[in-house]
């Protein structure tokens, strides 16, 4: 069903974007890249959170940065990332298939401008085994993601 709700999200904005879907796991940033054979950075993680507000949003990084909390705070307020089954509830993705296509309803998508320092980056596609390679520009553009810096990195992905 997610990886359905991603393919009717790029056809209903007639983008020609193919889903790789890959016989391995590609659910953490170290697997991903080893599948795509990138580096981790290429690794267009996606995290959610809840602002002590009570929003919900949607935050695209690279796959080796990880959040600075002073920089998230200034840019958000306080907040913490939703366990697995709010965040399935929330997006209808899976945990590590977590994507900014086909969101099971509206959510704020914000990028982290380290993802400007790839010209292609690989976002899950909605299951554990998915992706798209696609632009950072054209990203933001599709999802309506405004960007913010709220990362540091590159970091190691093991403790990203």
């Amino acid at each position: 069903m997610s990886l359905q709700s991603v393919r009717e999200f790029f056809l209903s904005r007639k983008l020609d974007l193919p889903i790789i879907e890959l016989d391995v796991s590609t659910a953490t940033v170290a697997l991903a890249a080893k599948a795509h054979s990138v580096e981790p950075g290429r690794i267009a993680k996606t995290l959610v959170f809840r602002l002590n507000d009570g929003r919900v949003i949607v935050l695209v990084t690279r796959g080796d940065a990880r959040i600075d909390n002073r920089k998230f705070k200034d840019s958000f307020g306080k907040g913490k990332m939703l366990a697995p089954d709010e965040v399935v509830a929330l997006t209808g993705h899976p945990v590590g298939g977590v994507c900014p296509f086909g969101l099971a309803q509206p959510l704020p998508i914000y990028l982290d401008r380290s993802l400007r320092e790839f010209e292609e980056v690989l976002p899950a596609a909605g299951a554990t085994h998915s992706a798209v390679r696609i632009s950072p520009a054209l990203l933001a553009e599709v999802t309506g993601g405004r960007w913010v810096d709220v990362c540091v990195g590159p970091v190691d992905p093991a403790f990203a």
